[in-house]
């Protein structure tokens, strides 16, 4: 049947099974919107405050989902508006299609009213993109995003589509979507390599990273550790693919890691890197990372084997599939007196912050405490990130969602709305610093117009938190444009958009507002004063080695 480009879209969406789109209209994509008003029964549209919104709520729904989520935006600032959440997206892999309209073909590089040329600014953040010029090939072009988005190291492909093309007709065939599944085929000399890796070793440590979240690996990954009978330690992307609760669990690993999993993968004899890159926050001086060790690597991308640090040894493939090879042909293997040197570690070197005030430990461990480890807790970027990481244990994966690779201040609270569209029977909590909240906290005005429930928990310490530790740490208390101690109001500011607003200062205030949130069923801005100076503990300073992480005490110590 002869469609408009704009109902080929809709229909290709239909196709993918796509429900939900995050986005924001505009001229260029009117035709689009136009479509997608008749089909309003079949997909949800959640219109953003802002596309950079749009572009996180996509992400946050494909990460707590593990399905593709899909954007919008209109041609020139539209587009350019997603480019942070496309990045975003790209450096974490994270599949989402964002579909852009631009000016008509024929306007195309004359610099027209909001034209701009969005594939070639995003060519360095995505996968692939696309602009489809031809109505005749824009259902395959589609198809082929969405599996490009999926298959292999996932991430985010963007469709740009003049407007011309969405209103001119072309011929469109139903197509019966293929499921996108891992390829089966690993090299066997390099199993038989792990292997004989894994069993000579006296001293494992296996470290897990966002790849066996996006594998869906957990259980394969929970086999291979008690066969292994070693300790686990994860990154920010890892966190959930292996029980946080777990005795073998020690902590995260890297600048903010605990000193358990830092001193213990700094004496391991082998490494065990499932699916992580090696990132320089995990690492420290890479010339000193695991000096003691072999390093065997899992890890579908070849890419990612000997960029950052070089490896003993490496197994391409799907997490899941290379693990559910190695269990069928491991035995089980016991390291109980490495495993006991750990443990003295974990009892020796524990997480503390101070117990009678509010902080941002306190207020983890009491959002932990009330939900009983079952919401999805989304982040912006800073201490309260690390905070979260530390003190929230994480059992399942897909339930901490944050901008890992890029740091995206500003992610959380529109990641978090996507998240709780993908997941509506789950709690949603986004836990903000007071500098990331003021990115992007418009969205509120979205949760409230979608009555999206999201609880937002503002730790505000009127400074930009993070940076300031570094300037206090490291740059002799030069607080240079990182005090926002000014009068706005958070609390007032929710009421302003229609959310509920709560202001605390104690424990005690914040356990009955958070208690109150969870009943509510509406949108939630509890703001929780914290000291300025408060830190996130342990550290390791920029460039040292993991195994000199530092606290408090270690601090004060050596005055």
């Amino acid at each position: 049947m002869q469609l408009t480009g704009a109902e080929i879209v809709i229909e290709c969406l239909k196709e993918q099974g796509v429900d939900t789109v995050f986005g924001y209209p505009g001229g260029a994509i009117l035709n689009v919107y136009d479509e997608l008003y008749k089909h309003s029964d079949e997909i949800t549209h959640i219109l953003t405050s802002h596309e950079q919104g749009a572009s996180h709520a996509a992400d946050g729904y494909a990460r707590a989902t593990g399905k593709v989520g899909v954007c919008f935006a209109t041609s020139g600032p539209g587009a350019t508006n997603l480019v942070t959440g496309i990045a975003t997206a790209y450096m974490d892999s994270i599949p989402i299609v964002a579909i852009t309209c631009n000016v008509g073909v024929s306007l195309l590089g004359k610099d027209s009213f909001q034209e701009i040329d969005i594939a070639g600014i995003t060519m360095p953040i995505t996968k692939h993109n696309f602009i489809v010029k031809d109505v005749k090939q824009l259902a395959d072009t589609i198809r082929k995003a969405f599996v490009i988005a999926k298959k292999g190291r996932p991430g985010p492909v963007l469709i740009d589509i003049p407007k011309d093309v969405t209103a001119n007709k072309a011929e469109y065939r139903k197509a019966e979507i293929q499921p996108v599944c891992p390829r089966k085929d690993v090299c066997q000399e390099d199993i038989q390599t792990a292997l004989r890796m894994i069993r000579k070793a006296k001293k494992p440590y296996i470290f897990v990273g966002g790849g066996a979240v996006l594998s869906g690996a957990s259980e394969e990954l929970y086999t291979f550790v008690k066969k292994v009978d070693a300790p686990v330690t994860d990154s920010l992307m890892g966190k959930g693919a292996f029980p946080g609760d777990d005795p073998l669990y020690t902590g995260m690993l890297g600048m903010h890691g605990t000193k358990t999993s830092n001193y213990g993968v700094s004496e391991c004899d082998l490494l065990i890197v499932v699916g992580a890159r090696f990132s320089d926050r995990v690492t420290g001086n890479a010339k000193k990372f695991a000096k003691n060790a072999k390093i065997l690597q899992i890890d579908v991308d070849p890419a990612e084997m000997n960029k950052n640090v070089i490896i003993t040894d490496g197994v391409v493939g799907d997490i899941k599939v290379v693990l559910g090879i190695l269990n069928q042909e491991l035995e089980q293997l016991n390291h109980s007196e490495w495993i006991e040197k750990i443990m003295e570690y974990k009892e020796r070197y524990p997480l503390s912050y101070h117990p009678d005030v509010l902080t941002g430990p306190y207020i983890v461990e009491e959002i932990y405490r009330q939900t009983e480890g079952e919401a999805i807790i989304v982040t912006e970027v800073g201490q309260h990130q690390m905070w979260a990481a530390q003190y929230y244990k994480y059992t399942k994966p897909r339930t901490f969602l944050t901008s890992g690779g890029l740091g995206t201040m500003g992610y959380g609270l529109g990641a978090s709305l996507g998240a709780k569209v993908g997941k509506p029977d789950k709690t949603v909590v986004n836990i903000a610093g007071d500098g990331c909240f003021r990115m992007n906290m418009n969205e509120i005005a979205t949760a409230v117009r979608h009555n999206i429930p999201v609880i937002q928990v503002v730790i505000n310490n009127h400074v930009l938190g993070m940076v300031r530790q570094w300037q206090n740490l490291f740059y002799g208390q030069r607080y240079s444009a990182t005090v926002l101690n000014d009068a706005v109001d958070f609390v007032k500011l929710a009421e302003a958009m229609g959310a509920e607003g709560i202001r605390v200062t104690t424990q005690e205030e914040f356990r009955d507002a958070f208690s109150r949130a969870l009943t509510l069923g509406r949108p939630v801005v509890i703001d929780c004063q914290i000291d300025c100076d408060d830190k996130v503990w342990p550290m390791v300073a920029p460039g040292a080695p993991i195994n000199e992480a530092f606290d408090e005490k270690d601090l004060e110590d050596r005055k």
